[in-house]
């Protein structure tokens, strides 16, 4: 990511070790993940030749983009150019990284602000049974456009319906998208055979 930083803003980066910056606009001081928990643990600086630009080498504890993506430098202008799927690839990891990111700001809110403003998410969050009933209710509708050869836009909607809900019940459970893309990738070099034999000798 880029940002601004002052002298205030380096000194508050050196004592901290968290990633921090100066907000023009609000003429005021930030450390990066102060409201989202993403920090970016500083491990070292780095000045340029002409001493007037730097660069914090660290640690991300989650995605660097407010958009959930892990770094806000994922649009490949060639790959844009070249009509290439990497940037359709980037897409739908960031899709999914900023959802994930909603959710975990609703579950934020529940903690400062209590229940306030209702919203359906920080329902699903505070009830469990709600939230079982609704991923097997959106499960079986999935089912049911495949059972009825329904219309594909319909397979797509309730596909989003359930993978919404389940990804309220990853956040519940505290668990990352990232561990579960990490699942995913670990199987795709092995057979669905081999893979299932593997969780039952666990």
């Amino acid at each position: 990511m880029q940002g601004f930083a002052n002298k205030e803003a380096l000194a508050a980066t050196i004592s901290t070790r968290k990633a921090t910056f100066y907000s023009r606009s609000r003429s005021s001081l930030w450390t990066k993940g102060e409201t989202s928990m993403n920090f970016i643990n500083v491990h070292d600086i780095f000045l340029d030749c002409d001493r007037d630009s730097i660069i914090y080498l660290g640690t991300p504890d989650g995605p660097t983009c407010h958009t959930g993506a892990e770094t806000c430098y994922y649009s490949s202008v060639y790959d844009a150019l070249q009509g290439s799927k990497s940037n359709q690839e980037r897409q739908v990891a960031t899709t999914l990284y900023s959802l994930e990111d909603t959710i975990s700001r609703r579950k934020e809110e529940i903690v400062t602000e209590g229940s306030g403003k209702p919203s359906w998410t920080k329902k699903l969050l505070l009830d469990n049974q709600l939230l079982c009933s609704k991923i097997r209710e959106e499960a079986g509708e999935l089912i049911e456009t495949l059972l009825e050869n329904e219309d594909k836009s319909r397979t797509a909607s309730e596909m989003a319906d359930l993978l919404y809900h389940a990804m309220v019940l990853l956040s519940v459970r505290d668990v990352k998208m990232e561990e579960v893309l990490e699942v995913l990738r670990r199987r795709f070099s092995q057979s669905g055979v081999e893979e299932k034999a593997s969780r039952k000798k666990s």
